[in-house]
């Protein structure tokens, strides 16, 4: 699907096979001189044919288009590396950059997934099903496999296309460096996956960013700040009222919060044997039913829960043979 939000400014919607996210939001931008293309999909071909059939109705000429990826997980950087051409330049944020390694594609995140599975492993993660959910994971099947290097943006660096000119707002918590862009003028806020309207935003754990719920939590507050009249989210329809969706992300982590302090109350726990007792938006009967790949982004999940909470003096953890247990301060 097609949809001319602002003149100049388009809606590519992009399938995603088989995941709850269910499509992509990708933005295109048409200038006189040059395209910009803000987020691609994942790297398959249920993605790939209608992204160039969509940039096609559009005449979209990738020699003359430079991307901006919010972030750098693959249903929103997965297509960049076939779509760049030598002429592109690809804007990812400063932080993000650097977790990534200065570039996107095959054998840049290896450490990464190798670390984060010792670290799940830890926090009580079967192994076997962890190596289940890490074979299933779409980060690792659907990621570029170009190497393509980008061009870091800092936190207030502006970019330019056809009549908009945007800044970058740092908004780390769903990854480490997710930037959104801001175009004041125009009061329109591209917001990634910070800000979605009828999911909420999977902040989870992660090894490059200290306590990533409170990191989430701060930068709600600074996009709260914003004028915004309209929200581009990455997933999901448009909107316009941002304040008021983000004082209710706010109450909903709240509510998160408040059923890991129950979970605990029983005893010491790891996050895999915390992760129950938290509400999930998942069609299944019970945890056991979950999708192997969904108990990982709940862990994970439970686990920025609980990092906060130790770092309020409400939760501490402790090591026991090899893993990882929280309780109550």
């Amino acid at each position: 699907m097609i949809e001319e939000l602002l003149p100049g400014l388009y809606r590519i919607e992009i399938p995603l096979p088989r995941s709850p996210l269910k499509a992509l939001n990708s933005y295109v931008v048409k200038g006189k001189d040059r395209f910009l293309i803000i987020d691609t999909a994942f790297n398959r071909e249920e993605c790939w044919q209608p992204t160039v059939s969509a940039l096609r109705q559009l005449g979209v000429d990738l020699n003359r288009t430079d991307f901006f990826i919010t972030h750098l997980h693959a249903d929103h950087s997965g297509l960049v590396g076939r779509l760049a051409t030598p002429a592109s330049t690809i804007y990812f944020s400063e932080v993000e950059a650097a977790v990534i390694g200065g570039g996107i594609g095959e054998g840049e995140a290896h450490g990464h997934w190798r670390d984060m599975a010792q670290y799940y492993l830890a926090n009580g993660f079967p192994r076997e099903e962890l190596e289940m959910a890490l074979q299933g994971h779409p980060g690792r099947r659907y990621s570029s496999r170009q190497f393509i290097k980008v061009t870091p943006l800092r936190d207030g660096d502006s970019i330019e296309a056809g009549d908009y000119r945007f800044v970058g707002v740092l908004t780390a918590g769903h990854t480490p460096g997710h930037m959104c862009l801001y175009e004041p003028e125009k009061k329109v806020l591209v917001a990634g996956d910070h800000l979605l309207i009828d999911i909420t935003p999977n902040i989870t754990t992660w090894l490059e960013l200290e306590n990533s719920l409170k990191s989430y939590l701060d930068n709600l507050e600074k996009v709260y700040k914003l004028d915004v009249a309209l929200v581009l989210p990455g997933h999901r329809r448009l909107w316009t009222d941002h304040r008021k969706r983000i004082r209710e992300l706010q109450e909903h982590h709240r509510n998160r919060l408040a059923e890991a302090i129950r979970a605990l109350e029983s005893g010491p726990k790891t996050a895999w044997e915390v992760a129950p007792y938290i509400t999930w938006d998942i069609e299944a009967d019970s945890w056991a039913d979950f999708p192997t790949v969904q108990k990982f982004f709940a862990v994970g999940e439970t686990l920025a829960h609980l990092n906060y909470l130790e770092g309020e003096g409400k939760v501490k953890r402790e090591s026991r043979n090899g893993k990882i247990y929280y309780s109550l301060a």
